[in-house]
């Protein structure tokens, strides 16, 4: 005997599937497995997760900075505990993150997964250690933001709400991965932060202490930039490459230095874009919407109205000496 279901007053009718799932799925398989296949080495590999990677920043945040970003109800009886407690977690799920990372290395292309295991625990060892190191750092930065910021009303108010300092946290995060080897996991941390933040940093780029962001949506900071102390930076400042060589092959080459130095007490106001392996001076002042791609010397004053004028001398010569060339 069957049973037949009425239809609750008011709902649609079933529609009839018209869409050919089957071939779009046979499709996708053979572009998938055949035609287009773009997985590491040609197979299924586990990835780094990036939920994982985000709960493991959030917990190494909290370590690093407990009442702020862990639990505002700690005490000095507790706040190690809890430290000690989110670090054995974080720590953990870090490892298995940095073991997918480095299975998409050609390094470890043809090893064992056991010895991808003892180097991801190896890398996080080490990680751990530079922690406090890291948390020097990141003050120095806080301390920077709060001298730099007339907003500012305290430290406490930049870590909870300034983009720049969040940006600056996970970049120092990135950046000791990176370093260490694990380079995926590094970079989708800086993936995380750019999303939150518009400010994209390169974990392998090299920034000393107290740096300082000011308000930071479209800062891009390439690999090879090399920041040193004190150095404060705006919105929409770019530190980028001004070419990029190809091999005879036409397949860029990638790890050149091809961005720029930018030494001590340097402060680059916003638009600014950067380019290219060339230094700015100690010192010096880069004004808003300057395009640079020549190296100033320390003390530097350099304006857009500077440049008008430097650009419009050169094109003076030039035309001089085509003049000339005809004559």
């Amino acid at each position: 005997m069957s049973v037949q279901i009425k239809p609750e007053p008011g709902a649609r009718a079933p529609e009839t599937n018209d869409w050919d799932l089957g071939g779009i799925v046979e499709g996708l398989r053979e572009s998938r497995e055949l035609r287009h296949n773009i997985r590491f080495r040609g197979r299924i590999t586990e990835l780094p997760e990036r939920e994982a990677i985000a709960r493991i920043m959030d917990q190494i945040s909290a370590a690093l900075f407990p009442t702020h970003y862990g639990r505002h109800d700690l005490t000095r009886g507790s706040i190690d505990y809890y430290v000690g407690s989110i670090l054995d977690t974080a720590f953990n799920d870090l490892a298995e993150q940095v073991r997918r990372g480095l299975l998409l290395t050609e390094e470890f292309e043809d090893a064992d997964d056991t010895e991808a295991r003892r180097k991801a625990r190896d890398v996080v060892r080490a990680f751990g250690i530079q922690l406090p190191i890291i948390r020097n750092m990141l003050v120095s930065d806080l301390h920077a933001a709060y001298r730099g910021d007339p907003s500012a009303t305290s430290v406490s108010e930049i870590l909870v709400c300034f983009p720049g300092m969040t940006a600056v946290i996970h970049y120092r995060v990135a950046h000791a991965l990176y370093k260490l080897g694990a380079l995926v996991p590094a970079r989708v941390i800086a993936e995380i932060a750019h999303s939150t933040t518009g400010i994209d940093i390169h974990p392998g780029a090299e920034i000393g202490e107290s740096f300082f962001i000011d308000h930071g949506t479209g800062v891009v900071i390439g690999q090879t930039a090399i920041i040193g102390d004190r150095v404060r930076l705006y919105q929409a400042v770019t530190l980028g490459a001004k070419s990029f060589p190809a091999d005879e092959h036409g397949a860029l080459i990638k790890g050149i230095a091809r961005h720029p130095i930018v030494e001590d007490d340097v402060v680059i106001y916003s638009g600014a874009t950067i380019l290219g392996r060339i230094t700015i001076g100690a010192g010096s002042v880069i004004g808003g919407n300057v395009w640079l791609t020549q190296s100033v010397p320390p003390g530097s004053n350099v304006t857009q109205a500077q440049m008008r004028n430097e650009c419009a001398l050169l094109y003076d010569v030039c035309a001089r000496r085509g003049d000339a060339a005809d004559e």
